[in-house]
């Protein structure tokens, strides 16, 4: 379904001053009456996301609010997922740009039928991912989730990494209970003792814990083992865009690294352009994961957006070698090519 569109109303009398400024004469001298303002139309873009809005999208709305997409010639509709993902829009041609996962869609580059996507931006430059459980569990290392139970959503690829996190750490996979649920809540499931632990991301479910004062042990993947740093989430555009609109592309995307870069600059001023753009939001819980995403956008990279290749062929060369994916893919499924350069 369509998501509300954060518009910027300028008032009667700056839109009359703008209108005067914008129109001279031959001379150069004002002639509203002789020239009329001409401002380019603006291209239609559709950018689908994985989930409901969040701190990970922070950028998009603050390139929107911020006049960056007017600026590139883009006219921005943001909207959610259907039921399928954002892929499935995004190959069918249906939006221009979505929200990917280069774990979720290795299945299918490994098909036979790959899906036409390719991402081209990591959102975040490092796997933000992990295993939250509460503090008086003492699940403290990933071998400790030996005896306990964990929320699963039948993944090999997500159990594989839990195994593997827990292999380097000289732990059991085997010993963990796998309950089949679906958290929405991840507190009051931890709480209640529903589960001991489950899978979430700390820009959003551990800042989450911190607003609520809910003492919390937490598990990082990507330092568990370097395989495991691959990028989640990326941006995704369909393969017959890349080929008829390639312009667009790189213009949307310098458009949103502008917005991304002044998440990192101003993390406060960004959270709160994204709850007046969707008010539903927690405020403080925004600001708090705000707090965390402002250093991980870029984090240690040399700028926003760049996909290191090492990590993502390395990470696909470990699901070929697990036999979790049926054929080596490598570097497919990626370009830095319409980063700003």
């Amino acid at each position: 379904m369509k998501f509300r569109k954060l518009i910027c109303l300028l008032s009667a009398g700056t839109l009359l001053l703008m209108s005067g400024c914008n129109k001279t004469n031959v001379a150069g001298t004002e002639n509203n009456n002789e020239v009329q303002d001409s401002a380019p139309e603006l291209q239609k873009v559709t950018l689908v996301l994985d989930w409901t809005p969040n701190t990970n999208h922070t950028g998009f709305y603050v390139a929107d609010a911020l006049g960056y997409y007017d600026e590139a010639g883009i006219d921005l509709e943001i909207i959610q997922p259907p039921e399928d993902g954002a892929e499935a829009l995004v190959a069918s041609g249906k939006a221009q740009f979505g929200i990917g996962f280069q774990d979720t869609i290795a299945a299918s580059y490994a098909s036979d039928t790959p899906m036409p996507v390719t991402s081209v931006a990591a959102i975040i430059n490092h796997n933000t991912s992990g295993i939250i459980s509460r503090k008086d569990k003492g699940i403290d290392s990933f071998a400790k989730l030996e005896g306990h139970s964990y929320a699963t959503w039948d993944s090999p690829v997500e159990q594989n990494v839990i195994k593997a996190a827990m292999a380097a750490d000289g732990g059991d996979f085997s010993k963990v209970e796998l309950v089949s649920t679906t958290v929405t809540d991840v507190m009051t499931a931890l709480s209640t003792d529903l589960i001991d632990s489950v899978w979430v991301y700390e820009g959003w479910d551990v800042a989450k814990a911190k607003v609520e004062g809910f003492e919390y042990n937490y598990l990082d993947f990507a330092k568990s083992d370097p395989v495991l740093d691959y990028y989640s989430p990326t941006i995704i555009t369909g393969d017959a865009l890349i080929e008829s609109d390639p312009e667009l592309i790189r213009s949307f995307l310098a458009a949103t690294k502008k917005g991304y870069e002044y998440c990192v600059a101003n993390p406060e001023e960004a959270g709160s352009i994204l709850c007046e753009a969707v008010p539903e939001l927690d405020p403080a819980l925004v600001q708090e994961s705000m707090k965390f995403l402002a250093t991980a956008y870029i984090g240690d990279g040399a700028s926003w957006g760049y996909i290191d290749d090492a990590r993502w062929s390395g990470f696909y060369n470990w699901l070929y070698d697990n036999g979790l994916i049926e054929k080596e893919l490598g570097s497919f499924g990626y370009t830095n090519e319409f980063l700003p350069q």
